[in-house]
């Protein structure tokens, strides 16, 4: 998949069909368009082009975007792998809002040959999200191209978005999420340094700071799947299974909101490292122990517990250690 930036930047002469829209968690709704734009573009002989936004528009246009489903480097080899040919990345400011979707769709065809434009019912873009199905139905007639039309994709009773799956994410409904993902709900971060403390503990721990925005679960303890290294999020070299802590950690006096991983069976530098960590099931919410001791004993139990849910071995605490930092 080639990257633009830009619609300017498409090549004057290119045949090719469009979809448009941020994509964010590229969940099941999202794969059945972008499954769509991929054969409506092979059916014309042209290219599947995806635009999407940087940044996002509810940044520019309320002040605040949400957060995010997916990471941006996790979302750009989703594209890919479902066949994307190019991705335009096209820089959202109020100038690029304000343009009404006929006068936007006519530069996008200027010397180059849109052949359609795939949409749901609930597709809208340009100013005032004027560009809705029957008025664009009405450019195509104009300008020569087709709609490809998708139905919306329902799950559990109800239309899948992102704005659902926030919801189900931050209220840890993970299995629901899960459902309407196709896949794990999955956060990615550098391993940064910690204080070390779950070293100490018998628990050495991977710290990690996020990418970006996520939406995240509630805070609590998660058996959860690693992965690391590779050419993009989605062909790893390594992975591992592990549990999760997401919280404040009140057993040594609650501070700030920290992200940590305890990666079973596995003797690595993980410092500067990227990880993917899926949240496969949480196991409790987050707790204050009156000792360490007391703490040491649970977490006996919940990496035992994490282990069966996993199906990762033997249900025994691991000796391994992973030499990145301590919770």
């Amino acid at each position: 998949m080639r990257i633009v930036a830009g619609v300017d930047e498409l090549q004057h002469g290119l045949r090719f069909v469009l979809a448009i829209g941020m994509f964010d968690g590229v969940h099941r709704g999202h794969q059945r368009v972008l499954r769509r734009l991929v054969l409506a573009a092979r059916r014309r002989h042209a290219l599947s082009v995806l635009l999407t936004f940087e940044p996002h528009p509810a940044q520019v246009l309320r002040g605040e975007a949400p957060p995010a489903l997916c990471s941006d480097g996790e979302r750009r080899a989703r594209f890919a792998a479902l066949g994307v040919d190019l991705l335009v990345v096209q820089h959202f400011d109020r100038q690029f809002a304000n343009q009404p979707p006929d006068d936007f769709l006519r530069r996008l065809a200027d010397g180059r040959d849109l052949a359609a434009i795939v949409m749901t019912p609930d597709s809208a873009f340009g100013r005032d999200r004027a560009g809705v199905l029957p008025a664009v139905r009405r450019l195509g007639h104009e300008l020569g191209f087709d709609i490809a039309e998708v139905t919306s994709l329902a799950g559990e009773g109800a239309m899948i978005s992102s704005t659902r799956l926030r919801g189900l994410v931050a209220q840890g409904r993970l299995a629901e999420a899960r459902r309407l993902l196709g896949r794990s709900y999955a956060v990615i971060g550098r391993v940064v340094p910690g204080d070390r403390r779950g070293r100490e503990l018998g628990y050495p721990t991977a710290n990690l700071e996020l990418d970006e925005q996520m939406t995240l679960p509630p805070d609590g303890i998660y058996a959860a799947r690693v992965s690391w290294g590779g050419p993009d999020p989605l062909l790893p070299d390594r992975v591992a299974d592990g549990v999760v802590s997401l919280g404040v950690r009140p057993t040594f006096g609650a501070g700030e909101r920290v992200l940590e991983v305890h990666i079973f069976d596995t003797d690595e530098d993980l410092y500067g490292q990227r990880l993917r960590v899926e949240f496969v099931r949480r196991l409790r919410g987050e707790k204050r122990f009156s000792s360490a001791a007391a703490l040491i004993r649970q977490m006996d139990r919940d990496s035992a517990r994490a282990r069966f849910v996993l199906g990762g071995g033997q249900r025994r605490r691991s000796t391994a250690a992973v030499k990145s930092n301590g919770c």
